[in-house]
């Protein structure tokens, strides 16, 4: 258990950030725990994995495509201990490999949106947005891409370094310069840490406010995301969570403040109305199309969610 407590850690202090990247992590983990668990009965191997599942799922309440992971890698039905111990493995490699080849899927896909010569902003630092960005450039295309800083964690210079290895020439602004800029804009590509059954966006705070100025400017709003980030569970009603996360990320000397409070919501929601095109391994979908990737794609029954 001591390997899942750290990788819970990792997630929940975001070392391991990003909503993909959290969930081949999780996934990674469990498949880790089971194969040196050491138990005697397949009843207690199953206890075992819920426990070790239940503290990666509280990691972060928010990103769907922890609980989704953590949900396909433990979905087995076995006879016999090592049965469900290869079954968890199995299920866990299945998933990472899935989730690397739904990347490169969809970098091919959603690059056909990118013509030569634009501008493509993007927020935050998503493997999907990104994957779609330098297919772009790796077939020739001259793309420049203009970055956020993506406040208060900074991970638009993650993002920012990423582009500049590959070559792709970019800027870097703050997050309230996004209006300023967004004429210039031909694109926006962004990733998603949850998408509803409506084609509701939950992603990094700030997404909304760029997708209402994308609106506003007539610019295409373009959203890359893997089908594990759509939320069976918003088919029957259930809000999603937004985690708010500690003040000190905002401002670290806040215990200098007698009758000040800080806000931190790590996510916004961006209204389907807002969204051009939702780009998955599956096809590009308008958002209404969300509650049919949740029920075919991952062919999940209402039943199993009640």
């Amino acid at each position: 258990m001591d390997q899942v407590l750290k990788t819970a850690e990792k997630i929940s202090s975001m070392q391991i950030r990003g909503a993909g990247r959290i969930a081949t992590a999780a996934a990674a983990s469990l498949r880790d725990f089971s194969l040196g668990l050491r138990v005697q009965s397949l009843e207690e191997f199953n206890s075992e994995i819920k426990r070790a599942a239940d503290v990666l799922v509280k990691t972060r309440p928010t990103a769907v495509s922890l609980s989704n992971a953590i949900r396909m890698v433990t979905k087995y039905q076995a006879g016999d201990l090592e049965s469900a111990r290869q079954a968890v493995i199995e299920n866990a490699d299945r998933f990472i490999e899935n989730s690397r080849k739904a990347v490169e899927r969809i970098g091919q896909i959603g690059s056909r949106r990118i013509r030569d010569g634009d501008t493509v902003l993007t927020h935050c630092n998503s493997q999907a947005a990104l994957s779609v960005i330098s297919t772009a450039h790796e077939a020739g295309k001259r793309v420049k891409v203009i970055a956020t800083e993506s406040r208060p964690r900074f991970q638009g210079i993650t993002t920012i370094g990423m582009l500049d290895k590959i070559g792709v020439e970019t800027e870097l602004i703050v997050d309230s310069a996004v209006r300023s800029v967004m004429n210039e804009v031909d694109l926006v590509v962004v990733g998603a840490d949850v998408i509803t059954a409506n084609g509701t966006l939950v992603n990094k705070i700030g997404t909304a406010q760029i997708a209402l100025s994308a609106r506003e400017a007539r610019t295409s709003f373009m959203v890359a995301a893997e089908t594990y980030k759509f939320s069976p569970k918003t088919i029957l009603g259930e809000l999603v969570t937004i985690e708010e996360r500690e003040p000190e990320e905002v401002l670290p000397d806040i215990s200098r403040y007698k009758h000040v409070k800080v806000r931190n919501p790590a996510f916004d929601v961006t209204p389907h109305q807002y969204i051009d095109l939702i780009c998955t391994e599956a096809g590009a979908i308008p958002p209404e199309m969300s509650y049919l990737i949740i029920r075919e794609r991952l062919g999940w029954e209402l039943e199993e969610e009640s």
